[in-house]
C-alpha cells in the first residue's frame, strides 16, 4: 500500500469567475435604488472566502423601506429569476437584514446599525465594484 502524499492547499484564495454573481449583485443594488436605499456598495469579496462571492451593502431610512427593499429583492431573484435563497435574518426586527443567495449575500441597514457593524470596513480586503444606480430601470 502506498503513502498518500499531504494535500498541500495555498494560503491564498484565487478568485473565481463571478460574472453570474456579479450580475446578480448588480441586479439586486439596482433593486435597492430603485426602492431609495442609499450608500449602496457592492463588495467583491472572491479572494477573502470561499463562502461567497459578493455582498451587497445598503442604508433604508425606516423598518418599512427595509422590508420594501427586502420584498422587492425576493420577488425578482425568486419569482422572477428562480433563484434559491438559502435564508433571512432580521426581518422582524429591522435593523440589520440579511438576504442569503448563496454567492450574493445582502445586507440592509438602518443608519444607526450599518454604522455601527461598519461592513465595509471589517471586509476591507475587497475590492469595492463600481454601481451607478440607473434611474427607471425595470428589473
Amino acid at each position: 500500500m502506498s503513502k498518500e502524499e499531504p494535500l498541500d492547499f495555498p494560503n491564498t484564495i484565487l478568485p473565481r469567475d463571478g460574472e453570474d454573481s456579479l450580475r446578480r449583485a448588480r441586479i439586486a443594488a439596482q433593486i435597492i435604488a430603485d426602492n431609495r436605499g442609499k450608500e449602496i456598495v457592492i463588495l467583491d469579496l472572491r479572494t477573502q472566502t470561499y463562502a461567497f462571492d459578493y455582498f451587497v451593502i445598503a442604508t433604508g431610512s425606516s423598518n418599512r423601506q427595509l422590508h420594501a427593499m427586502s420584498d422587492a429583492i425576493d420577488t425578482v431573484f425568486e419569482k422572477e429569476m428562480k433563484e434559491k435563497k438559502l435564508g433571512t435574518e432580521g426581518y422582524t426586527s429591522s435593523r440589520w437584514i440579511l438576504l442569503d443567495y448563496g454567492d450574493v449575500v445582502i445586507h440592509l441597514f438602518d443608519e444607526e446599525t450599518r454604522d455601527y457593524f461598519r461592513l465595509e470596513d471589517l471586509w476591507g480586503g475587497g475590492e469595492r465594484i463600481p454601481f451607478d444606480p440607473v434611474p427607471g430601470i425595470d428589473n
